[in-house]
């Protein structure tokens, strides 16, 4: 499955994009049968209401997709998406007076709405599809799409087929395509390179830990992306109940999102110097797992009380951060499932962030206005900093009390970033609980599009 765009053909079947201010400006371009065909089908140009026209061969002649006003749009993104599960097989040129980021929101949530996860069971796609429509981006827009189909693969796949050796392979394989450069250490070698934290978090699964380090690109500023690639998170000893733990083959929707991100920049061509971390492990429960109370060291030389093994998620983004950070880039965005907070704040939408550069910050929600990417700005609030001190160590993992636990995890990152001045995190949820214009219920990107969108202007490309 592949989310392009269908090539040129002459028999294109139109698709007309109306309004709910221009169905009667439309009727009058119709022939007596055909709008008599539209009243009787009741269209009023609500927001991805669809209607066909057959011809006189009993194909269909036209269609029409409605645009709804400017209120449904707002409360339904990539709502004529929608159109493409219910128009009839075909290929479709669509006609509308729409430009700019409107009409790429179109087009790209057509190209969406065409995935489906078939890898375990039969489960195909919309037969419907269009081609590019004049004055957008088409290879922007399926390079973007892409992305998010690696994402969202790599998501919903369960975690006995997609543990930290998958993960790896779905990394390499990347690189290939682009001709990164990738290395890997593993296991017992992350104690010899000085990664105690990702060592600890994996060691007790028989599926090794490990730090995925792969880079591309020789010229431009330099970006660092790191994802949290827990790829099962049973919580460890501080074991989860079952019904937290269902949907913890999610636990590596921050890596699937850098991975789907890099995609994007790898295929578009940006002039920048990319590098992608991605610690990989699975948080099981044997013998040698690690304990609430342990002190470990890290990568930073900072030590960590665990006051919690269900907060392993910060630990293994510690170290890779702190690597990270050594090489002073340009600018470093985690991506990570990192939290409960966040989700209880802004539910499974919005993807919260935080920035240490206002700038930055500004560029990123216009960039999600534009990408159709929800985020919303959190604070690396310096107040609530005495909370991951225990005393005991110089940080602890899992403040007690339940406040504001989205901050505190990020200002537990921020620590490990002291010698880059640009800093962005993102607390995604990585996941659609119901089905939703061109976001099928499952393994969804965050950010990613957001970030995309505003790199050129944050990083001067």
């Amino acid at each position: 499955m592949t989310l392009t765009f269908a090539p040129d053909t002459d028999d294109a079947i139109p698709l007309y994009l109306v309004p709910k201010d221009g169905v009667d400006a439309f009727r009058k371009t119709l022939s007596g049968r055909d709008a008599g065909w539209l009243d009787a089908r009741g269209f009023k140009g609500n927001l991805g209401q669809v209607v066909s026209f057959p011809g006189d061969s009993g194909k269909v002649a036209l269609a029409v997709v409605g645009y709804g006003d400017g209120k449904a749009r707002a409360r339904k993104r990539f709502g004529t998406a929608t159109a493409r599960g219910v128009l009839p097989d075909g290929i479709y040129r669509l006609v509308t007076e729409l430009e700019g980021d409107a009409l790429d929101e179109v087009a790209l949530g057509w190209l969406l709405a065409g995935y489906r996860f078939d890898r375990y069971a039969k489960n195909p796609g919309p037969k419907a599809n269009m081609i590019a429509p004049d004055n957008v981006d088409a290879a922007r827009i399926e390079a973007i799409a892409a992305g998010e189909h690696l994402t969202r693969d790599l998501i919903n796949t369960p975690a006995n087929d997609m543990g930290p050796d998958e993960l790896e392979a779905a990394a390499r394989n990347l690189a290939s395509r682009f001709d990164a450069e990738i290395s890997v250490t593993t296991g017992d070698a992350l104690l010899e390179a000085n990664f105690p934290l990702i060592h600890a978090v994996g060691r007790a699964s028989p599926r090794a830990p490990r730090l995925i380090d792969m880079r591309w690109g020789a010229d431009g500023p330099n970006l660092v992306l790191v994802g949290k690639g827990v790829c099962f998170d049973t919580g460890g000893l501080n074991l989860k109940p079952g019904a937290s733990m269902g949907l913890m083959k999610k636990d590596m929707g921050g890596s699937a999102t850098v991975l789907g991100l890099a995609h994007m920049i790898m295929a578009l061509g940006l002039k920048l110097q990319l590098r992608v971390l991605i610690p990989a492990v699975e948080n099981a429960v044997d013998g040698s797992a690690f304990r609430p109370g342990d002190v470990l060291p890290s990568h930073k030389g900072l030590t960590v009380e665990i006051n919690n093994t269900d907060a392993e998620g910060r630990l293994v983004l510690a170290d890779a951060l702190a690597v990270a950070d050594a090489e002073m880039p340009d600018m470093i965005v985690s991506m990570a499932t990192l939290t409960g907070a966040a989700r209880v704040a802004v539910g499974p939408d919005l993807a919260p962030f935080y920035a240490t550069d206002d700038m930055d910050a500004s560029a990123v929600k216009a960039g999600a206005k534009r990408a159709a990417d929800p985020v919303w700005e959190m604070p690396f609030w310096t107040p609530y900093e005495p909370r991951i001190e225990p005393g005991i160590a110089d940080l602890d993992n899992a403040p007690s009390g339940g406040f504001a636990g989205s901050i505190t995890a990020a200002l537990f990152l921020k620590r490990f970033v002291t010698d880059t001045d640009r800093y962005l995190h993102f607390d995604i949820y990585g996941w659609q609980p119901a089905a939703a214009p061109a976001r099928p219920k499952g393994g969804v990107g965050q950010g990613a599009r957001a970030l995309l969108e505003a790199l050129p202007g944050m990083l001067k490309l």
